[in-house]
């Protein structure tokens, strides 16, 4: 039987693409998983969260356990309200909707945006599941280089007037990840911050601001775009799956309410209310900045177990990213192929993310690659740069 004559179009389009997490590389055991972008095991609060389930049943027995949920969920919303004005983000509950993870808000607000004749900006290199979830709905998708500032907006600025000037359909939508980036690490400077805001003005686009990373700084907290909005343009995607757990799936968008309102339209009830009430019962009792300051202590001092192992061990054809915060670092090695060299690494006891999979144009990733220090220990991170080093220098 013929099964694709009853998909539809938009769908047959999409399947042309590489099938979700086809990026994952298979980790044998023994491994040193440099390619995990999850939190350190040790830093999720596995026993407070249990201890919020017990609370949530005994308290409220199977209310949580039906389809609207406990009254808890709105707890949560008040939670993430008051989270988002003390970092600068004043928004009211009709400009909130919570959601299973970023990647459904990021689905969500490209399922409302775009369509196949949508033009869509996205950094180079990005998010590896935005790219797929994009492609879902447009092959219009263009890009714009990350330097070590992040988004290089005065790239960003000669395309859309080139576009312009020649009668190209513009943008309607940018996708940024603007804080401690997804793969690089990179931070977008102040005054580059300033200049994409213009430029959405001018040129009027859209900003999807994924600030998944935003709160795990090492040093300063950086101001999200969404605070720095005066006209409305940022849809605002947070996330706690970074700060707390990912399995979880406790995500949201900030937007104006005429966003919100149409977002929740085709979310309905596309949720985890036992998840919602029980991470709200959690955070009755959490101290949060203590929270986050053992977090940003225990990633900073990873960060600097890998950069220092990187320093110590790579051969002078390897440079990397420093990041301020978040999870990762970005390889470049002269000349090779990270692709071709990952079934060596992984034979040698070490995973990463080759950087072709974060690239529009896969063929422009060839080398780069993805380190990750979140999940592994630090003698564990020392170890597999090491055996990377090893397979780097031949």
């Amino acid at each position: 039987m013929d099964y694709t004559k009853y998909v539809s179009q938009d769908i047959k389009s999409s399947l042309k693409h590489d099938p979700p997490g086809a990026w994952m590389p298979s980790v044998p055991a023994g491994c040193v998983r440099l390619s995990s972008g999850f939190p350190d095991a040790s830093l999720v609060p596995v026993d407070e969260l249990q201890q919020a389930s017990t609370r949530l049943l005994r308290e409220e027995r199977d209310l949580p356990l039906h389809y609207v949920g406990s009254p808890k969920i709105d707890q949560l919303q008040t939670w993430l309200i008051a989270r988002m004005k003390q970092r600068h983000i004043h928004i009211k509950q009709e400009e909130l909707l919570v959601t299973s993870g970023a990647c459904q808000a990021i689905d969500l607000i490209a399922r409302i945006l775009m369509d196949e004749e949508t033009c869509v900006v996205v950094e180079s290199p990005t998010y590896m599941e935005a790219l797929e979830i994009f492609r879902n709905y447009t092959d219009r998708i263009l890009t714009t280089p990350v330097d070590e500032n992040g988004l290089n907006t005065v790239e960003l600025e000669k395309m859309l007037a080139q576009r312009m000037l020649e009668n190209k359909p513009l943008p309607k939508v940018l996708y940024t990840i603007p804080t401690f980036q997804n793969p690089t690490g990179t931070t977008l400077s102040n005054e580059r911050r300033t200049h994409l805001l213009k430029l959405a003005s001018v040129y009027d686009f859209l900003i999807m601001e994924d600030d998944a990373y935003g709160e795990l700084y090492f040093n300063e907290p950086v101001p999200t775009l969404k605070s720095l909005d005066q006209e409305g343009r940022v849809l605002y995607i947070g996330s706690l799956s970074k700060v707390i757990a990912p399995g979880m799936r406790i995500g949201w968008v900030a937007a104006d309410k005429v966003w919100i309102q149409t977002l929740f339209r085709f979310k309905k009830d596309l949720d985890h209310p036992f998840s919602q009430s029980v991470m709200a019962t959690y955070l009755e009792t959490v101290n949060w900045p203590n929270h986050l300051n053992k977090l940003q202590g225990a990633y900073q001092s990873k960060c600097k177990v890998l950069t220092d192992a990187l320093a110590t061990y790579m051969p002078k054809t390897v440079s990397w990213t420093k990041p301020d915060g978040g999870y990762f670092v970005w390889l470049t090695i002269q000349g090779a192929d990270t692709s071709k060299l990952l079934d060596q690494a992984t034979r040698a006891g070490v995973s990463y993310i080759p950087g072709k999979y974060f690239f529009l144009e896969k063929e422009k990733g060839m080398e780069y690659l993805r380190l990750s220090f979140s999940a592994a220990g630090e003698e564990e991170i020392v170890e597999g740069v090491k055996r990377l080093a090893g397979v780097i220098g031949g």
